[in-house]
């Protein structure tokens, strides 16, 4: 399986998009290089704008742009995206229902030596409090294409999460990325590895370490954050009893968040929250960080047989 970067196949969607709808504008912050947003910029001079530094001005004017009949792209790091600007982003983008795309790139302990302050580990608390947007948290370069695809096509505000670091693709070219639906990777009777992200590939990874050791995992893709897909959930909360969440993110509001919220009302079941528990990341190779706060393979792995064990 290659190893594909997220944001370039933003950048060479955005591009495709851009030959295809003379009515789609892409703003950017200053970061167009980082963003991969810069060869749109190069073919579309005209529907570009650079805001510079300045994310909420940013978010006004594609709300703006978008009230106008526009559909419009807007990027930054994820940190500033959404945490610099989350007034904006209410006010103007989800209460207007603007058909604006908000795509944030450098998300979660993945942006490495960056550290804390790029490290946006809030960010789907944030945008998930809001009604009206949809979020959606691509596990590679295949599922990112098609979101953007998906998002560029359906009105409205959406929020779309990337990482800086590579992720080895998981889905082949027949994949189809459907807002709500959850893709199973891995069938499994004893317990559900629920992740999102960059996330999804170590899940695997954990369901093969699991399977050594004669437990049974499934493994779910859970890109689309919201709406989410009760209906499987449900399904493998009633058949394995036992659900364990992965992300890249705060444990607090995120995915496993959702997930609880859903469950407890619906079907409830034993559950493991994996991810950041109320701490700010820090400097290091993304590796090396995904092993300081117990995000392993071998650590998920360990969580299944724990919950498993658990009376």
């Amino acid at each position: 399986m290659a190893i594909e970067s997220l944001r370039g196949a933003y950048g060479q969607t955005l591009l495709k998009l851009g030959r295809e709808n003379p009515d789609l504008v892409v703003l950017d912050a200053d970061l167009a290089k980082s963003t991969q947003t810069m060869a749109f910029a190069k073919e579309f001079a005209g529907r570009f704008i650079d805001m510079g530094l300045s994310e909420q001005d940013m978010i006004s004017t594609a709300a703006g742009i978008a009230l106008t009949g526009k559909t419009v792209f807007a990027s930054s790091f994820c940190a500033f995206l959404v945490g610099r600007v989350f007034d904006q982003i209410r006010q103007s983008v989800c209460y207007n229902q603007a058909n604006v795309k908000l795509v944030g790139t450098h998300a979660g302990l993945g942006v490495g030596e960056d550290g804390a302050t790029h490290q946006a580990l809030e960010d789907v608390a944030l945008t998930r409090s809001l009604p009206g947007i949809r979020i959606i948290v691509p596990a590679d370069a295949v599922e990112t294409a098609l979101a953007v695809e998906y998002a560029a096509a359906t009105p409205g505000p959406f929020f779309i999460r990337l990482t800086r670091n590579n992720l080895r693709t998981l889905f082949g070219p027949e994949h189809r990325f459907v807002l709500g639906k959850a893709p199973l990777l891995r069938d499994g009777d004893d317990i559900a590895l629920v992740a999102m992200g960059a996330m999804v590939e170590k899940a695997l990874q954990a369901a093969d370490i699991l399977a050594a050791r004669k437990i049974s995992a499934a493994v779910i893709d859970f890109s689309s954050i919201q709406p989410l897909d009760g209906e499987i959930l449900s399904r493998y909360a009633e058949k394995t009893g036992r659900i364990v969440t992965i992300e890249d993110h705060s444990v607090h509001g995120g995915l496993g968040g959702a997930c609880a919220e859903f469950l407890s009302q619906h079907h409830p079941v034993k559950m493991k929250i994996m991810g950041m528990d109320n701490q700010f990341g820090r400097s290091g190779k993304p590796e090396d960080l995904y092993a300081y706060f117990k995000l392993t393979a071998a650590d998920i792995a360990g969580a299944g047989e724990e919950l498993l064990a658990r009376p």
